[in-house]
């Protein structure tokens, strides 16, 4: 997989993902709206770990600064 994540794509997936986990923990949203985010949230995780998003090959988007 060739990353196509930049490091500011990357650290606000992070933060996302963690503001939906504390919202999660002190019970800000429940049902199944929480697990839907929940499910998002670890997406940003691991996406945001890998540097790929898969959703970002089929459009040619690419946030990752090329080596020239």
């Amino acid at each position: 997989m060739k990353k196509n994540m930049g490091v500011v794509d990357r650290v606000f997936r992070i933060v996302v993902a963690i503001v939906v986990a504390l919202l999660f923990h002190f019970n800000i949203v429940g049902g199944v709206f929480a697990y839907v985010l929940l499910i998002l949230s670890a997406v940003f995780l691991f996406t945001s770990i890998t540097g790929f998003c898969p959703v970002y090959t089929p459009f040619g988007f690419n946030t990752c600064k090329l080596k020239e």
